[in-house]
């Protein structure tokens, strides 16, 4: 099924921004020395570990822990999750994802490399992992429509 591999395919596209991410502890991007603070290495390890577990809840729109509550969860295991909490925050979080496609698509375009304030060659490369990673806005919509048909679509139909 397209949606499966779409999923899978989110943490992959987010993956080399958090990588990226990672030399601020020690050296900028771009091979300039950094004197980080305890904070700003916790706060870069952090953003880049919550940015791939939001990314890995994108399978809660296809596998079935994200129609149904895990049977272990305490007095709630077993019941059917209601589409919409699944859906809003996916509409909310995919269309907040693809406005940043849209800043990042005008910064590339009209700006340039000069957009990324990096040595010259590292631009390049830091063009590349942030146009990844903005491509998971638009493939949380994909997700979300297909869980919608999935889920409400589906239930119309059979009624």
């Amino acid at each position: 099924m397209w949606a499966e591999r779409v999923a899978h395919a989110i943490p992959l596209v987010a993956l080399p921004v958090c990588i990226w991410r990672l030399p601020v502890i020690g050296h900028g991007m771009g091979g300039e020395p950094l004197a980080p603070t305890a904070g700003h290495i916790a706060y870069v390890v952090a953003l880049s570990v919550l940015s791939e577990l939001a990314a890995l809840l994108s399978f809660g729109l296809v596998r079935a822990w994200g129609e149904r509550i895990p049977a272990w969860v305490p007095r709630l295991g077993g019941r059917r999750i209601p589409p919409a909490a699944a859906l809003v925050p996916a509409t909310i979080g995919g269309l907040l994802l693809t406005a940043a496609l849209g800043l990042w698509l005008y910064n590339a375009l009209a700006i340039g490399t000069d957009a990324w304030p990096y040595a010259p060659g590292w631009n390049i490369l830091a063009m590349t992992v942030s146009g990844l990673m903005n491509l998971w806005g638009p493939m949380l919509l994909l997700l979300t429509y297909a869980y919608y048909h999935r889920r409400v679509t589906a239930v119309r139909i059979k009624t």
